[in-house]
């Protein structure tokens, strides 16, 4: 190759292609880490591994739905009982369950889910493994009807740590028979039909959220497959606009024997203590064409006054994601569609993913990148311009609230100082001449088109504003003043006093509390 010229790759000829001799591989090595990379080090939020035990357990439930062991009116169940004293958490549905003779060859396979290629919501097999970095021990229990005794599988998550640890070459194989038991309990009380899932030793993470009922409830509220609350009068109507095009059966989730099950967040209002109540006004359906013409996903989106981002502490901030009614990622997923990213947590909303071929990732904190999922962001660009767009238009609104309001209390604030009588006329007249002023912008602001909401309120503010003006001016002096006790020359000194009080202050309430105190020496 000459200094400064191109390089070029040799290609094989087709001689040596013809005389290239072929090998057989060596044994293919599939090391131990690899149990670590699809449990622990998958799972970054601790809180995403009640989310694939329940997406488990729904999965079960339509498996039960299916084969005719659950009926199709009966909801299915989840009861997580959830104790600190033993930091242990017990997970139990009344799906399909797993027979003894399917339970240990299933819950030890290693991304060889029997789902693949089924409507299921998981299918890489790797789900059930989230709870192995959380725990110290964790337990799988199953039965079906017909079998008499309880399947059980434990995996001995200390072991696991410590052989992970080791710098031997044990196989991945090898590895789960060394930290894994399998054995046939005694029934006891137990369903005829279950599958549960127990971590034992929950280990310690800030704020302990992994053993908190109320963390555990909050996060299951936004992502698991739960019914709309009784108190969100959107509720029934979207359920029955999205059962028209993928399945919205809900599980009632319990947590520690509840009375109510879990219920999604959202309400017709949120009282905040800090900020302006949100109340929901009004709802947008929306249907995202596929790549062919089909409908790849189906939405909505709950309109409020936009006045700004909603709190974190609602739990319904954000465009969201769903895929088999499970939410994918975070509030955050969709804010780069947004002309400011925001306005996202301005909206609320969710987009349920009806393509197959838009696939969620194996964290399920995203999709796969694919045409058929680039082509539904390119679709819900206009939805997210018209949220930005009311927010824009809900910003410029208030402004003008504002503006009006503050011309309204200029008003207030000139014709206190013009009933009460401590300038002379001079100033009462140019005080009378800036109220007129002021009123003529109140009503320009008002004129507006974009505050037709409220005019009919603000108009009275504005004639009521004018006939107190009227009023204050049909006598030179008013007749309540103390001033007028006083004799002309003395007066006028008050008066010429009070006029620079007026000037020089930077508070015109400030300054007229001052001339009250004064003027009510003189009485």
């Amino acid at each position: 190759m000459s200094i400064g010229g191109s390089a070029k790759l040799a290609r094989p000829s087709a001689e040596g292609e013809a005389t290239a001799e072929a090998h057989e591989l060596e044994d293919i090595v599939v090391g131990k880490d690899v149990l670590e990379l699809v449990s622990s080090a998958m799972y970054i939020d601790p809180m995403t591994i009640y989310r694939e035990y329940v997406q488990n357990a729904a999965d079960a439930v339509d498996a039960a739905r299916a084969e005719g062991t659950l009926a199709s009116s009966e909801m299915g169940r989840v009861d997580i009982a959830v104790d600190p004293a033993s930091r242990t958490v017990r997970i139990r549905d009344n799906g399909c369950g797993i027979a003894f003779a399917k339970f240990g060859r299933r819950l030890t396979a290693l991304g060889a889910s029997t789902k693949r290629g089924t409507a299921a919501r998981g299918f890489r097999g790797v789900g059930r493994l989230a709870g192995l970095g959380y725990a110290q021990e964790l337990i799988f229990r199953s039965r079906v009807a017909g079998e008499r005794k309880v399947s059980e599988l434990r995996w001995d998550c200390r072991r696991l740590k410590a052989l992970l640890r080791d710098d031997d070459d044990l196989g991945v194989a090898d590895l789960i028979r060394s930290v894994t038991s399998l054995r046939r309990v005694s029934a006891d009380d137990a369903p005829e039909r279950f599958f549960e899932v127990e971590l034992r030793g929950i280990v310690r993470l800030r704020n302990d959220r992994l053993l908190s009922p109320h963390a555990i409830g909050d996060y299951l509220s936004q992502v698991a497959p739960v019914p709309f609350s009784p108190d969100f009068r959107f509720g029934e109507e979207l359920t029955t606009a999205l059962a028209q095009h993928c399945d919205m059966s809900a599980l009632d989730i319990r947590i520690d024997d509840a009375e109510q099950p879990l219920y999604r967040p959202h309400r017709d209002r949120f009282s905040l203590e800090e900020k302006q109540d949100i109340s929901f006004d009004s709802l947008t359906l929306l249907q995202i064409p596929g790549v062919e013409g089909d409908i790849a996903a189906v939405g909505w989106v709950l309109h409020h006054e936009y006045e700004g981002a909603v709190p974190t502490g609602t739990l319904v901030k954000g465009l969201r994601l769903r895929a088999g009614n499970i939410q994918v990622g975070d509030h955050a997923l969709l804010e780069e569609l947004f002309p400011e990213a925001r306005f996202n947590v301005w909206s609320v909303g969710e987009i349920h993913v009806l393509d197959r071929r838009i696939v969620p990732n194996g964290r399920r904190d995203h999709f796969e990148q694919n045409a058929h999922f680039h082509n539904m962001l390119n679709q819900l660009l206009p939805c997210a311009r018209d949220i930005a767009r009311r927010c824009r238009t809900s910003s410029v609104r208030r402004k003008w609230e504002r503006e009006f309001a503050m011309h309204a209390r200029i008003a207030g604030e000139t014709l206190d100082v013009i009933a009460q009588g401590g300038v002379g006329r001079a100033a009462r007249d140019r005080a009378a001449l800036s109220v007129e002023q002021v009123l003529l912008k109140m009503e320009k602001v008002s004129a507006m088109d974009l505050l037709a909401e409220g005019r009919e309120s603000r108009d009275c503010v504005i004639e009521g504003t004018r006939t107190r003006l009227g009023e204050l001016m049909q006598d030179a002096v008013p007749v309540a003043s103390p001033l007028m006790r006083l004799p002309p020359k003395q007066r006028k000194l008050y008066e010429n006093f009070f006029e620079l009080v007026y000037e020089c202050s930077v508070n015109r309430v400030a300054a007229k509390s001052l001339i009250d105190r004064i003027m009510m020496r003189l009485e």
